[in-house]
C-alpha cells in the first residue's frame, strides 16, 4: 500500500507508516507541493495525507484512481476537499480537531486582542527603529479591556475557550450563533445577541465560524458599516469570511480602530493596503501553531490511515 504525504509535518510519522507496511511518498520540503506535482504523484496511492493548502477535487481523485480509499486532512477545516466527490467514490475523509488545537487558536486570538489593545506591534517596531527617547505619558496610548464588550461570532469549541478567558479581563461577552445556548450562557456568563446588535455594541469582535456559503464574505461593507466606531476585528477562523478590500476601507476611514488577521481572503496573498497599515496586525496562519497542537494533528492524521486499513473506523470522519 502507498501513502502520499503532501508536506513535511512535525513529529515521527514516517516510521509508523513504514512499520505498518506502507510505502511512503513524502514531499519533504518547506513549501506546498505544486498542483502538477500533486496530480502526478497521487496516481495509484491508497491513502492521501493532505494539507489545507491542497485542492482535493474531482480531477485529483480521477488521477488517483480507484485505489484511493482515504483522505486524511492535516487540518481542522476541510473546505479544500470536494466532499460530494469523495462520497460518490466511497472515499473516507478525516480531519484533525482536538482540544490542543482549540486551545492554541484561543490563545492566539487573545494574543492578538492584547496586541491590538495595547499597540504592542507598533511600539515594538518604533523602538527597533530608534524611536524610543525615554518615558513619555502620551505615546502609544492603548485601550483597557476591563469593562469593554467582546463579541464572539460562532460559539463553538474555540469561541467557548475565548469567552472563558474573557472573565479574567472582566469583559462583557456577547455571542451570536444559529441558536442560543442557555448552558453556555450560564457557565460562561455570556449573552446571546443578534448579529446586528453584536456588531453595533462590541468593542472587540472575534470570528470563530467555519467557512461555508453562508459565512463567506460575512464581514463586508454592509456589516462593517454596522460596527461600533473605533472597534477592533480579529479573525483566526478562515480568510474568505472577511472581504479585505472592505476591511481596508473601514480602517482607512476610521470606522474600525484596528484589525488583527491570522488568515487571509486569498492566501498567501494579502491586500497591499492592509500590509501598509500600522493599526493592522498580520500573522501567517499560525493560530494553531504550537508543538502540542501540531504533534497531536500528526498523530491523528497518521492514526486515521492506520486505523482505516486495519479495519477500524477512524476517530474523526468528516460527514459530507
Amino acid at each position: 500500500m502507498k501513502v502520499l504525504i503532501t508536506r513535511k509535518i512535525p513529529g515521527e510519522f514516517v516510521e509508523r507508516l513504514k512499520n505498518a507496511g506502507f510505502e511512503v511518498d513524502l514531499w519533504n520540503r518547506d513549501c506546498p507541493m505544486g498542483r502538477q506535482y500533486l496530480l502526478e504523484r497521487v496516481v495509484g496511492v491508497d491513502a492521501l495525507l493532505s494539507l489545507l493548502t491542497d485542492k482535493i477535487d474531482a480531477e485529483l481523485m480521477d488521477k488517483a484512481g480507484p485505489s484511493l480509499k482515504i483522505i486524511s486532512n492535516y487540518a481542522v477545516g476541510f473546505d479544500n476537499i470536494d466532499l460530494d466527490e469523495a462520497k460518490k467514490r466511497g472515499i473516507v475523509v478525516t480531519n484533525t480537531p482536538s482540544k490542543e488545537v482549540n486551545e492554541a487558536v484561543a490563545e492566539h486570538t487573545w494574543a492578538l486582542i492584547l496586541a491590538l489593545s495595547r499597540r504592542i506591534v507598533e511600539a515594538d517596531e518604533a523602538t527597533r527603529r530608534g524611536g524610543y527617547y525615554g518615558w513619555d505619558p502620551d505615546i502609544f496610548l492603548g485601550r483597557s479591556l476591563v469593562g469593554k464588550t467582546l463579541g464572539i461570532i460562532g460559539l463553538g469549541n474555540i469561541g467557548t475557550m475565548v469567552a472563558r478567558r474573557a472573565k479574567g479581563y472582566e469583559m462583557n461577552v456577547i455571542y451570536n450563533k444559529h441558536n442560543p445556548d442557555p448552558e453556555a450562557e450560564k457557565e460562561l456568563e455570556v449573552k446571546f445577541a443578534s448579529l446586528d446588535e453584536l456588531l453595533s455594541t462590541s468593542d472587540f469582535i472575534s470570528l470563530h465560524v467555519p467557512l461555508t456559503e453562508e459565512t463567506r464574505g460575512l464581514i463586508n461593507k454592509e456589516t462593517l458599516g454596522k460596527m461600533k466606531r473605533g472597534s477592533y476585528l480579529v479573525n483566526t477562523a478562515r480568510g474568505p469570511i472577511v472581504c479585505e478590500q472592505d476591511l481596508a476601507e473601514a480602517l482607512r476611514t476610521g470606522v474600525l480602530a484596528g484589525a488583527a488577521l491570522d488568515v487571509f481572503e486569498n492566501e498567501p496573498n494579502i491586500n497591499p493596503e492592509l500590509l501598509a497599515m500600522e493599526n493592522v496586525i498580520l500573522t501567517p496562519h499560525i493560530a494553531s501553531s504550537t508543538w502540542e497542537a501540531r504533534l497531536k494533528m500528526t498523530d491523528q492524521a497518521v492514526s486515521a490511515i492506520l486505523d482505516f486499513f486495519s479495519g477500524k473506523t477512524p476517530e474523526n470522519v468528516v460527514r459530507g
